[in-house]
């Protein structure tokens, strides 16, 4: 994509500049596009920084489609801590730079390469895989690079698809065989991760020990993790308290922990694990390294595994069934309100500091979508 303008550079790291190609995936097409979409509007970092110090909010113009590929109106797109970490250059991943933000999101399909066949014009699509740039109005892409949706769910789900609660089904089902009655204890409860977990379970029977980091609002984020599910909430504190003790004469030790915050949490999660169990970790907000007791793993034989779903999804890439029914199954889950999208904060391009302001804030269970 080339750059019709540029603004001033902003940040105390030196950014890429000069005639810009933006994204080696959105640059394949050879048929021209219709007339009324030759240009989308696009969150665009030239430098690795802080985001409300690199990111701008530019004009781009279109490549035409080729015949492989497929023209997408974005509908919605959601800001993840995987996104924040990406712009600042500290992801396990980096698109080229410069590049569009945005991992995640959902749009629907305006026009279609004479050789696709698996995507037609009015479909829903979500990204495969993460770097492609969705915090933009329109794109073109590979259809390779896309997966379709439902229709039938509601736009905020859609967006918020890929990523976490695809996470969250595939922690709870590929590392302990968990039955109904079955204990997970997780930490980060009021992540999106964490609450999709609780739906999940729930939905299967599969109790849940939710821990939250303690804060002026508890009993509301209590009350609200309860009505999805949850069994039981704690904080940080209690977690390493002898009172845990009395949980675990109500519910099974846990055959499963998950963990996205490391450090001390991490450590604690594991003392509870009932013998055998599984520690999988998915995320480090607290920046820590994860401490193993070396009488869990002697005496208890715990397992130490971790998770991301990128490295999922790009290892069943030629497995095209094993991602639908993922997706069919969370969508099935979604049509039964058994499973809803975290609570979300609806916010135009034009605001993009102020959603990004807010999803960097501590203590926050609101999620930042923005909307094209």
């Amino acid at each position: 994509l080339l750059l019709t303008q540029r603004p001033p550079l902003t940040g105390r790291s030196a950014c890429l500049n000069g005639s810009l190609q933006l994204d080696r995936n959105i640059s394949r097409s050879t048929f021209s596009v219709e007339p009324s979409v030759k240009e989308s509007t696009a969150l665009i970092y030239r430098c690795h920084g802080e985001p409300s110090q690199v990111v701008t909010l530019e004009t781009l113009k279109l490549p035409p489609l080729r015949s492989t590929s497929v023209l997408v109106k974005m509908l919605a797109a959601p800001i993840n801590p995987s996104d924040i970490n990406m712009i600042q250059g500290t992801y396990a991943i980096l698109p080229d730079l410069p590049a569009v933000g945005g991992n995640e999101g959902v749009g629907q399909v305006i026009e279609v390469g004479i050789e696709v066949k698996t995507i037609k014009v009015g479909d829903w699509v979500i990204p495969r895989d993460a770097g492609l740039g969705m915090w933009q109005t329109a794109v073109v892409l590979s259809a390779d690079d896309l997966v379709t949706v439902p229709s039938d769910i509601p736009v905020l789900s859609a967006a918020t698809l890929g990523v976490n609660p695809c996470t969250a089904l595939r922690m709870l089902s590929d590392f302990e065989d968990l039955k109904p009655g079955d204990t997970v204890i997780q930490n980060a409860a009021n992540s999106a991760v964490g609450q999709a977990v609780i739906q999940i379970a729930a939905a299967k029977g599969v109790q849940t020990v939710n821990v939250v980091r303690d804060r002026p609002n508890l009993q509301k984020l209590t009350d609200g993790l309860k009505a999805m599910g949850a069994t039981c909430v704690i904080t940080e504190e209690t977690l390493r308290r002898p009172e845990m003790k009395e949980i675990f004469k109500s519910y099974p030790r846990p055959k499963l922990a998950l963990n996205g915050v490391g450090g001390k949490s991490a450590t604690e999660l594991l003392r509870h694990l009932q013998s055998g169990g599984t520690m999988v970790t998915y995320g480090g907000m607290a920046k820590q390294p994860v401490t193993v007791p070396v009488s869990a793993l002697i005496f208890k034989n715990v397992k130490i595994r971790g998770f991301w779903v990128t490295q999922w999804k790009r290892d069943h890439k030629h497995d095209d069934e094993a991602l639908h029914s993922m997706l069919e199954e969370l969508c099935t889950l979604i049509r039964t309100g058994k499973l809803s999208s975290p609570a979300c904060t609806q916010v135009g391009m034009l605001d993009f500091h102020k959603a990004l302001h807010s999803a960097m804030k501590p203590y926050t269970s609101m999620k930042q979508v923005l909307v094209m």
